[in-house]
């Protein structure tokens, strides 16, 4: 994809003569070039804020329902916990796509990968918004490793707010230096953690004041706590695939057995469509027949229908714990872990750093990575002792009050009020 000036600035004469002179050569190369230009370009560049004393208007870029993943999901309640015409705030979306389709309100444009047609369309749009706030991920966007997000973060000439989902502890050259510039262009970052903060200054360098923490997000889910079954049910939920780690918590269900406590185990969710598209239902099958081999396929079951939202927390309220088997060892952010302890439901983790930091304070238990007997010792801990259960639901209930979404909402807005105000004292 090549960054050519005339179809940037494409039906937008008025506003060339504000661009920096030092921006130009980076829109007239390959977005792999982007990279290779150091320091950040945007030094210095004091982007003009939105209108004073009217209705705040952001719009966020990421996928978007009807997009079928966990980012789309969290556009969308971000967007909604945004906007609020209680305190005068419109929040709108440009959709990451791969194809178009039709669109309608809040959808004001879409970025088709890898067309810079679609892009250039889309940073005029974004250009009547106070601030932009993009989600980011690096499958998310075109070229390699998801470069091409360079191209809108140079080009943009309002604030941007870079929300960052991944911080990778050892990243590739490339993925280091596509973070890197995006934080560079950014006039404030966004983590979910304080694991995905720290991170951030330990391995890229990024000053710990640049950067701030708003939680995930999450709907409030609660119900009557209530003491887990004779037979109680574990939950695991969200889009199946390999690095799910849902083999040791079925190996964890088995060793429970052995031990005369049987547990339901239930693995609610469709197939990741990126991995139906290559492996088909394989992984499924595989725990299918796993379960066979260890003798609890009946206890075992899988849920790969589609669940609306209300569906999906009428499971979670209905389940006594939530598994969270990962394989990952670096994730800084998940959205089923917030969306269980704003359910008030106890949960088993791995030991991945958002499960470490949000669970520390009695809302769960981690264990190490595949380690299926440390899960099943965590499970019957849980939920064969007096009193655990309940004594962590509690815990979950208290650390959901600063997840919930009004509240990531206002920090959200609070955070572009900062920015902007700080954009118009360099004017």
């Amino acid at each position: 994809m090549v960054f050519n000036e005339t179809e940037l600035t494409h039906g937008r004469p008025a506003r060339q003569a504000s661009r920096p002179a030092r921006l130009e050569p980076a829109l007239n190369i390959r977005a792999s070039e982007l990279l290779g230009f150091g320091g950040n370009m945007l030094e210095g560049f004091s982007r003009p804020p939105g209108p004073r004393g009217g209705p705040r208007k952001v719009v966020l870029v990421g996928t978007y329902p009807p997009t079928a993943c966990g980012l789309a999901t969290f556009t969308s309640n971000l967007r909604a916990a945004i906007g609020s015409p209680e305190h005068a705030w419109q929040a709108d979306v440009v959709r990451l796509v791969d194809r178009r389709v039709p669109m309608s309100a809040p959808v004001v444009g879409e970025w088709v990968r890898g067309d810079f047609s679609s892009l250039s369309a889309s940073i005029d749009t974004m250009s009547i918004y106070d601030a932009v706030v993009l989600q980011h991920e690096y499958g998310l966007f075109g070229g390699p490793d998801g470069e091409e997000v360079l191209a809108l973060a140079y080009a943009l000439e309002v604030p941007l707010v870079a929300v960052l989902h991944t911080v990778l502890l050892e990243p590739n050259p490339n993925e280091r230096k596509i973070l890197e510039h995006l934080a560079g262009s950014a006039a404030a970052i966004v983590v979910q953690s304080e694991a995905a903060r720290s991170r951030l200054f330990a391995v890229y360098g990024i000053d710990r004041a640049r950067v701030t923490v708003v939680p995930h997000g999450a709907a409030a889910n609660f119900a009557p706590f209530r003491a887990p079954r004779a037979v109680p049910t574990a939950l695991t939920w969200g889009l199946l695939g390999p690095g799910k780690g849902v083999e040791h918590a079925i190996r964890a269900i088995a060793a429970l057995r052995r031990r005369g406590r049987d547990v339901g185990y239930l693995v609610a969710g469709q197939t990741h469509p990126k991995v139906r598209s290559y492996a088909g239902e394989g992984y499924r099958r595989s725990l299918e027949d796993l379960a066979r081999e260890l003798g609890v396929e009946d206890l075992v079951s899988f849920d790969g229908a589609y669940r609306d939202w209300g569906s999906l927390r009428a499971l979670v309220r209905a389940a006594d714990v939530v598994v969270l088997p990962y394989d990952s060892r670096d994730q800084v952010s998940s959205g089923v872990l917030v969306e269980a302890v704003a359910s008030a439901k106890p949960v088993v983790a791995t030991r991945f750093p958002h499960a470490e930091e949000l669970l520390a304070r009695g809302a769960g238990v981690t264990v190490p990575h595949g380690d299926a007997m440390a899960m099943a010792d965590a499970l019957a801990h849980v939920l064969f002792e007096p009193g655990v259960a309940q004594r962590m639901a509690s815990a979950a209930r208290r650390e959901a009050q600063a997840l919930l979404w009004p509240s990531v909402g206002a920090a959200y807005r609070a955070l572009v009020e900062e920015v902007l105000a700080k954009e118009g004292a360099f004017l």
